[in-house]
Order: C-alpha cells, then structure tokens, then sequence
C-alpha cells in the first residue's frame, strides 16, 4: 500500500531547496514518491504569525553563526555542492509560485520546481523580476510565456491560496514542511524523521 508522503514548499526558502535536493534519495530509499504541494511562505507567516529566521534571528549572539554552522554540516553530509546565498534575498515569491501551479498543468511541474529552485539557490537571481524570471525560463527551456500568462489566471491564484490555507489549517507554519499521511515534520533536519516514518507505517499497514 502507497504512503502518502508530502513536501510543502516555497521556492523563497533555502531549506526548501536543500530538502529537494536529498528527496530523491528518500524516494529510491522508501519506495515511496513524495508530492509536492507549491504554497505561498508569505501567507503561511501572515496566517500564523510567524517570521523568517533573517528576521527571528536578529540581535541573537551566535544563534546565526549556528545555523550557518548546520548549513555547512548538511551540506557536506548530502554531497551539495551547487549551493549558494541568494544575494536578492529576500525574493517575492508570489509570480513563481504560481507559476508552480500553472507548469503542473503544462505537464513540466518536475522540471519547473528542480530549474527554478537553481536559478534560486544554484545560480541566484532576482526571481521576483518578471524579465529575469522570463529569461530563466526561456535559459531552461520552459515555456516561459505560457506560465507567465497562466500565473494571472483566478483559478491559478485560488489554487496557490487554496494549498496555503490547507497547509496551515493542517499545522504548517513555515517550510520546508513534510506530512506522512497526517504526521507533519518541519525542517530539512526532519528528513530522516520523515522517512523513519513512512518506513514505520509501511509496517503498521497504515
């Protein structure tokens, strides 16, 4: 029987990106596919009162330098090696969010998320632009004029809102988030907590 495994996601985090990197390994390691749920981390911070760690973090002596300290650690401990510090950061994720929405119905959703999460983390660039995210699309061959036209659509825009609203009304508060059927785990330190529990419910016959 099939677990259900989720990624709740925004492009706008880095842990997000670093979380898409170690999945596949999660797959081949399970069996089990992961989906992945485009949200909007704006709206997820809004509806919770939550804030990004660039802003949390501020005035805490070491904390910071921690967190950076974990980031090499993760890296080095996945193999990462095309990483880098958004130099646009923060980046208004809403265009290309939807625009996560439109390319599943374009049927090029996998290859959407892996080129805009690098042109995000692995080459950086200003992604809240619509002429760089219309030139990142068309350097990797998407069909840049479709999503930049779907992303107007309502029904697009409802969608995004609609998994927003979902995601916290199930516990999220930030991402990267991850559901096994409805255990939730927050964070790309959670992952071998995420795939201890499929494995648990592959043998329970949840």
């Amino acid at each position: 029987m099939s677990i259900s495994v989720e990624f709740h996601f925004d492009f706008g985090s880095p842990n997000a990106y670093l979380s898409h990197r170690v999945i596949p390994v999660l797959e081949e390691r399970t069996g089990e596919k992961v989906t992945y749920v485009p949200i909007l981390l704006g709206g997820v911070f809004k509806a919770t009162g939550n804030v990004s760690p660039a802003v949390s973090l501020q005035g805490i002596k070491n904390k910071g330098e921690y967190q950076a300290l974990e980031m090499r650690r993760f890296l080095q401990a996945h193999g990462i090696t095309r990483f880098a510090l958004n130099p646009f950061f923060p980046v208004n994720t809403l265009q290309i969010m939807r625009g996560a929405i439109v390319a599943r119905r374009q049927g090029c959703f996998e290859r959407y998320v892996d080129e805009v999460f690098r042109h995000m983390w692995a080459d950086p660039k200003k992604m809240d632009d619509p002429q760089v995210i219309a030139a990142a699309l068309a350097e990797s061959d998407l069909p840049g004029a479709a999503i930049l036209a779907g992303i107007q659509e309502p029904d697009v825009k409802a969608e995004l809102l609609a998994n927003t609203q979902d995601s916290v009304e199930r516990g999220v508060f930030g991402a990267p988030s991850f559901f096994v059927g409805s255990e939730l785990f927050f964070g790309k330190d959670r992952l071998r907590d995420v795939e201890e529990e499929v494995r648990r419910q592959q043998l329970s016959g949840e």
